[in-house]
């Protein structure tokens, strides 16, 4: 052992605050990805001077281990200045900061090395327990506090990086739907004078599908999009290209890191700016336009955008509940309802102008690639940052 590994224990103690007066906070639940979250519980007719009480900078994790995978549930109280956690959490402070550093020990405990410590040493037999005892046993260096400091500071600095480019990615794509929105919902694109068309007078017709502008058209999903009929051999993929139902996020909520590859010689291949949608429960609404070329399973739909038509507006016609409840109609099966895919064809449709159509499509790839780029960009970022976590055990006095 390094002489500046010391046991956790030195430098931590028990916390032990229950609501006892009542104090009106907010009542946290806590994940594996290692951050507290509002709860859902239901709190009606529940005691809730039994709850624990977490102050700013001090830690809480779940000692049972069994049903969380590899991973164990463990986060620093960094937004409230007071909250509220279950009983069954343990919370724990650093006993002097000077010492010890609460944020540099949260990187520690990011490391997926202290996970699969956690995983291993827990124990029990109807439920695994990584105990206080086990916590406060645990090993890990403890470099000077300016030392510290200094390595918190580049992570911090990567980390600011990557949260930064998380928000303007989001204002990226919320400029975006609010176009579409304007533009294919409200009708208020440029006209020939640069003026937004419905308020200007701009003449409507009636449709099927109610008022549209004159020299638009109403059609179906199959006028302005295919499926992709492109294959990509499994060879070629890695956990990071290949998108299955399973690693698809419910309500929109983008992908993560598939789990496993599977056994097929060859899969859909997708590349960037097609759709993909989860074609297993579909009220689930998991979607999303691919950033990057890959594979994606047969229970994943592929759509391809058809000549001049942008993925955006392709996407924002897909991702509404509308469509979701349009697909669940014409699903077959009850317990694993599926997509019927020619039902899905069959979705109605506005059809602009051509024109329309060329300028929308401008406005909204542009914006496409600059999120792309800081997706990319992210992506090396948080590379880089589990390269600082990992460099953490080789850390000198």
């Amino acid at each position: 052992m390094r002489s500046n590994y010391k046991p956790l224990g030195k430098y931590i103690s028990l916390v032990e605050e229950r609501n006892i007066k009542l104090e009106d906070l907010p009542l946290m639940g806590l994940s594996v990805s290692k951050v507290f979250f509002p709860t859902i519980a239901n709190l009606v007719g529940t005691d809730m001077s039994t709850y624990k009480i977490v102050s700013k900078n001090q830690f809480t994790y779940i000692a049972d281990t069994s049903r969380r995978g590899d991973k164990i549930a463990i986060a620093l109280s960094e937004d409230f200045d007071k909250m509220l956690v279950s009983q069954a959490y343990t919370p724990f402070e650093v006993k002097d900061t000077e010492k010890l550093l609460p944020e540099y020990l949260m990187m520690w405990f990011r490391r997926p090395e202290f996970d699969r410590y956690a995983r291993f040493m827990s124990h029990g037999s109807a439920r695994e327990i990584f105990g206080w005892d086990e916590m406060c046993n645990t090993l890990l260096p403890v470099p000077s506090p300016a030392k510290q400091k200094e390595i918190v500071k580049e992570y911090n600095t990567i980390i600011n990086r990557i949260n930064l480019n998380k928000q303007l990615i989001q204002k990226l794509e919320e400029t975006a739907q609010a176009i579409y929105k304007h533009w294919f919902v409200d009708f208020e694109f440029p006209d020939e004078d640069e003026k937004p068309y419905k308020s200007s007078g701009g003449e409507m017709v009636e449709s099927e599908l109610g008022e549209i502008p004159k020299g638009w058209e109403v059609g179906t999903l199959k006028d302005v999009l295919n499926y992709s009929n492109n294959r990509i051999s499994v060879s070629k993929l890695n956990l990071d290209t290949y998108i299955s139902t399973e690693n698809m996020k419910q309500n929109r909520g983008g992908i993560y890191q598939a789990a496993n590859l599977p056994s097929a010689s060859t899969v859909t291949k997708f590349d960037i700016g097609e759709i993909l949608i989860s074609n297993i429960r579909p009220y689930f609404k998991k979607i999303w336009m691919a950033d990057f070329t890959g594979g994606c399973s047969n229970d994943v739909l592929c759509f391809t955008p058809k000549k001049d038509i942008s993925s955006m507006f392709i996407y924002y016609i897909l991702e509404k509940d509308i469509f979701f409840d349009y697909v669940m109609a014409g699903s077959k099966g009850t317990k694993m309802p599926r997509g019927e895919k020619n039902w899905i064809l069959k979705y109605p449709v506005v059809i602009p102008e051509n024109s329309i159509l060329k300028n929308f499509t401008k406005l909204t790839t542009k914006s496409f690639s600059m999120a792309t780029g800081l997706k990319k960009e992210n992506k090396f970022l948080e590379s880089f940052s589990e390269l600082l976590l990992s460099k953490l055990a080789t850390i000198e006095k």
